[in-house]
């Protein structure tokens, strides 16, 4: 790889998690980061964060609305697909059932995985669309804020 496109893909990346976080997410970096947040009680919103496009137009976009809500997870935490490699594999570990997708969002209750919202239910779809399946999640397992 020439160096212009690595420093084009750490601008990206660096935009990613700058966008991801401004809205709230806490990274979780590491097996151990992700390991003591999943074993926090109430809910816990993960974000499965990517590079690819519909990360950045339609996932990354949806995260940052659908937690300004009257129902919302206590939590907020991302792990980034292709970055965070080995804390991306943990928290997978925890949605059984689930193929791996990114990006994606899976909501936690006691760290119990309840619900996920799929690549596929987020690309080529609207940012309003995803927004509203999360928010739908929220009604059925948050409580009111």
């Amino acid at each position: 790889m020439n160096v212009d496109f690595n420093l084009f893909m750490n601008d990206i990346v660096r935009q990613a998690r700058q966008e991801i976080t401004a809205a709230g997410y806490t990274e979780l970096k590491t097996p151990e980061d992700v390991a003591e947040a999943f074993k926090k009680e109430g809910t816990t919103l993960v974000m499965i964060n990517s590079v690819c496009g519909c990360a950045g137009g339609i996932a990354r976009p949806a995260a940052a609305h659908a937690v300004h809500y009257d129902k919302r997870p206590d939590h907020l935490v991302t792990v980034f697909a292709g970055q965070d490699k080995e804390a991306t594999a943990h928290a997978r570990d925890h949605f059984v059932g689930y193929p791996p997708s990114s990006p994606s969002f899976a909501l936690l209750k006691d760290g119990k995985l309840m619900t996920m919202v799929e690549r596929h239910e987020i690309e080529g779809h609207d940012p309003m669309s995803v927004v509203t399946k999360l928010q739908q999640a929220f009604d059925q397992y948050c409580e009111e804020v």
